[in-house]
């Protein structure tokens, strides 16, 4: 019989027993998105699907908490100057890029840099106007360069922005996309290219793994991250999920543990079978129609105005989506802060639904149509169920007063690319989630020369200059007087038919630990645990 050394024998006890035990079980978070993204350049994107993806993948100077609220970020800390118009950020001395880099305040610089540069063609560049100097770098005018922007890398961990004014909403302005940073070195090498995964440098809780259209995008715990200990989930892999109610199907089989909607019509029937497992909360944001100002005779206030007559938003809000919306008579969502207590309504919500159609008609009648000659309405929209249900409804509306409709949809993707190129249309179903919580987040859409998000293609001077006399006034309260009269003028207008006021409605799985609902619809995975 063969004899071993006893170390000999410790050594082959101690493999078996390692191969006897399981390695610890990476934990996997299965997630639903709204669609696919159109891109994961931060300073390129648009969409609420991609604001999902990014707040996972980067991590701007301030971010939302889990319950929404403005918290530190990148930036450990930071101080503001008497007048309001000089932030200083302190860099975390632990903030790392997901290659190992440190993030520094020139990563910062660089990235705010290239965003006004008119050159990088963000359309999201007018969102950062307050700094110094950015509208004038996006601008071209008056020789400004990206190196006269109002922001500056003091030292690798000091970085400063300068203001035009003082920005009531500054610091929660900064957590929108348009703040996140890139990695100068893998953007100077790689080009549009560094979005891909075999290129990816990011400085939030994940990294990309792996990115295939229609089917998931994948992520992977950044082991460099500064907060790394604390974040529970390994791997987020992402499902594009247009299909609201096959979502809600993958969800009971187990298949996604989080969903971004629900299908209005089936709510009664979730809410029923999976109990809290259904969460609807209040969101600050606004469903709406666009109507092209730009083509006849969608520029007869008139037409406009009558559209907005012939839809009845109660029956929207209840049978399309189960009472999980407001019916929307203003553009700007109640609870925004920074404005007025009452702000403007259309008259249509005092009316009833005969007087609303009657008005409707006459208004028609005074543009030109009716009976013998009917206005003929295409409605383009990107498919899912709630928006597919919602135009059926509001075409049968405006049949009602003797519209001629017919409707076109395509995926999110496509929609929305198509309208911020110009694209031709009559009236495109459009959702908007407020960046920040003040007014001028929403009335900047129906400005002049935003050509990138005015998707109505509007203008009227005297809108555009009471939007930017509310952007130079500095008392709170006469500047949210000024915004309700450039609201007046907007909804007076009708170049937007707001329908809805937005409520986030999600599906979530119990043993998704660690999620809050919040005004913001801000839900990081990092802040999130998988149980059994």
């Amino acid at each position: 019989m063969l004899m071993l050394s006893a170390r000999s024998a410790l050594a082959i006890a101690t493999a078996a027993l390692l191969a006897a035990t399981p390695a610890l079980a990476q934990t996997v978070f299965h997630r639903g998105n709204d669609s696919d993204p159109e891109t994961l350049d931060p300073q390129k994107t648009n969409t609420v699907a991609e604001s999902h993806l990014l707040r996972d993948l980067f991590e701007s100077l301030v971010i939302h908490n889990q319950r929404g609220e403005v918290v530190p970020g990148a930036a450990e800390s930071w101080t503001i100057s008497p007048d309001g118009k000089t932030y200083t950020f302190k860099i975390r001395a632990n903030a790392k890029w997901s290659n190992g880099d440190p993030v520094t305040a020139k990563d910062y610089e660089y990235s705010y840099r290239r965003i006004l540069n008119p050159e990088t063609g963000a359309k999201y560049a007018n969102l950062l106007y307050p700094i110094f100097n950015a509208e004038k770098v996006n601008k071209k005018q008056d020789g400004k360069t990206p190196a006269d922007l109002g922001v500056k890398a003091v030292d690798n961990a000091t970085f400063v922005m300068t203001l035009e004014r003082p920005t009531p909403y500054f610091l929660e302005m900064l957590t929108h996309s348009t703040s996140i940073p890139v990695h100068p070195a893998t953007v100077e090498k790689h080009g549009k290219d560094f979005v891909k995964p075999e290129n990816w440098v990011s400085n939030g809780a994940y990294r990309l793994k792996e990115n295939t259209p229609n089917a998931q995008i994948v992520m992977v715990k950044n082991p460099h991250f500064h907060a790394a200990a604390s974040v529970k989930i390994d791997e987020v892999r992402y499902y594009p999920r247009s299909d609201l109610a096959a979502a809600a199907r993958q969800f009971q089989a187990g298949e996604l543990q989080f969903t971004t909607n629900i299908p209005g019509d089936q709510v009664k029937f979730l809410k029923d079978k999976l109990g809290k497992q259904v969460s609807i909360a209040p969101y600050l944001g606004t469903y709406y129609f666009a109507v092209n100002t730009s083509k006849a005779p969608f520029n007869d206030a008139r037409v406009r105005q009558a559209l907005s007559y012939a839809i009845d938003r109660e029956f929207i809000a209840e049978q399309v989506f189960s009472g999980t919306m407001i019916p929307a008579y203003s553009f700007i969502p109640p609870g925004i802060g920074n404005f007025v207590a009452k702000g403007f309504e259309l008259d249509s919500k005092t009316m009833s639904p005969i007087e609303r159609e009657a008005k409707a008609k006459d208004l028609l009648k005074q543009a030109g149509f009716g009976p013998d000659k009917p206005l003929k309405v295409q409605i383009r929209f990107n498919m899912n169920d709630d928006n597919k249900n919602t135009v059926v409804a509001v075409a049968d509306m405006w049949k009602q007063v003797g519209i001629q409709v017919d409707s076109i949809s395509t995926d999110a993707k496509t929609h929305f690319a198509y309208l911020r190129e110009g694209g031709d249309y009559d009236v495109a179903r459009v959702g908007w989630i407020g960046d920040y919580s003040d007014p001028q987040n929403f009335l900047f859409l129906g400005l002049s020369d935003n050509t990138g998000l005015n998707y109505a293609k509007y203008k009227n001077p005297k809108f555009d200059e009471l939007v930017k006399r509310s952007d130079a006034e500095v008392d709170i309260k006469k500047r949210a007087e000024i915004m309700a009269e450039a609201e007046k003028v907007w909804m007076t207008d009708q170049p937007v038919l707001p329908l809805l006021f937005y409520s986030t409605k999600n599906l979530v799985s119990p043993k998704l630990k660690g999620f809050e609902p919040n005004l913001r619809g801000a839900f990081a995975s990092r802040y999130y645990e998988i149980t059994n």
